[in-house]
């Protein structure tokens, strides 16, 4: 067999390789690929981790085929034969190769998940956010404002403040299905972490900073929450489950809270979109 040959044989099996990998993590795996598609942004990042997906693809066919034709082709028919292989001084061809594909390679990434990060990706993005979404209009072509919900970390919960609704704070999160929804996540002691993992949504929860994320739910259920930060010693109870209701639910649900808060709302301090309480250091 000749060099040429051989190096022949190993692209048309990475070819074909390749192309099988990607069509089954396109049309089977690709579906199941976390975090999902609860959220406008979950589905995002679903499409993210499968195009990272199909990238890694070829490269990892290149490694195996490359290194299981060599281990099955040009290994030692004699025992007998103990004598090393001619030494490999450069192949410039291959060199260049090298270089080009793996620098396009890292360079179309970069450009990737650039884009896709300024696009708007269920982070954080502090008070002052570099990417804000289109509003939404209603049927009517009305501009929609995202709904306001403040979310609030503490040892060892998080709880809600809905400021267009009076400012009502409560332990449950309850969204409105198809509603553009503005979080604006701080804490009361410590660094919390706010992570709705089915919803694409993580931000962190620092004490006096206002700190903004996006999400847009897409489908009704229900949804884990967790703190993603050490913050003291309880840190693992620190976890709930929210709810997506339809838009009436929403309505009921809020009059129910509502109702339910009124004799203690004069006890909550204003609304802000950050707090500073005493005493400043809480136990834990």
């Amino acid at each position: 067999m000749t060099r040429l040959g051989d190096f022949g044989r190993i692209a048309v099996i990475w070819l074909v390789t390749s192309t099988v990998g990607m069509v089954l993590v396109a049309t089977v795996l690709a579906p199941h690929l976390p975090p999902g598609g609860a959220s406008t942004e979950a589905s995002g990042q679903r499409f993210d981790n499968e195009v990272l997906t199909l990238v890694s693809v070829p490269i990892v066919a290149m490694i195996v085929v490359y290194f299981g034709y060599v281990l099955i082709a040009f290994r030692e028919r004699e025992p007998s034969v103990l004598a090393d292989g001619p030494p490999i001084r450069g192949h410039m061809r291959t060199q260049t190769i090298w270089i080009v594909v793996t620098t396009l390679t890292v360079l179309f990434l970069a450009a990737f998940g650039t884009y896709e990060l300024l696009g708007g990706s269920g982070g954080g993005q502090g008070p002052n956010p570099a990417f804000v979404p289109a509003a939404q209009t209603t049927a009517a072509g009305v501009k929609r404002e995202p709904l306001q919900v403040q979310v609030i970390g503490q040892q060892w919960q998080f709880t809600f403040r809905y400021p267009s609704f009076g400012g009502f704070e409560t332990a449950q999160l309850v969204l409105p299905v198809d509603r553009q929804i503005e979080l604006h996540v701080t804490s009361l002691d410590v660094i919390h972490s706010f992570w709705a993992y089915k919803l694409g949504v993580k931000a962190d929860a620092n004490p006096g900073v206002d700190n903004i994320a996006y999400v847009t739910p897409k489908h009704l259920g229900s949804f884990d929450l967790r703190c993603a930060e050490l913050c003291g010693l309880f840190h693992g109870y620190m976890f709930d489950t929210g709810r997506v209701v339809s838009g009436a639910d929403f309505a009921k649900w809020v009059a129910g809270q509502r109702a339910f808060m009124q004799p203690v709302l004069k006890y909550l301090p204003p609304f802000e979109h950050s707090y500073l309480p005493e005493p400043t250091i809480r136990g834990g």
